[in-house]
């Protein structure tokens, strides 16, 4: 007499996370990749520039900020701004 098989299914395969970006286009010249996020949680403040045009902004942070939300307050000024006016 034989054994019977298991109906156990393997464990399902973990993705791989992806690390979030650190480098991004810039709004005003469009460059890729040209704005850098500079985050001093000490002082509860980032400051993302742009190495291309030079333009900069700043913000203040939380313990839960990364670098895309920065960039994301970043764009939502700007188009704020284009409103506005």
């Amino acid at each position: 007499m034989g054994r019977r098989k298991s109906k156990r299914k393997p464990p399902p395969k973990r993705k791989a996370i992806q690390p979030l970006d650190q480098q991004f286009n810039c709004p005003f010249c469009n460059h890729e990749k040209s704005c850098e996020v500079k985050m001093d949680k000490s002082r509860n403040s980032a400051r993302i520039t742009c190495r291309v045009c030079l333009e900069d902004y700043q913000t203040t942070i939380n313990f839960l900020s990364e670098p895309i939300d920065v960039y994301n307050d970043w764009v939502d000024a700007c188009e704020y701004v284009n409103k506005a006016n």
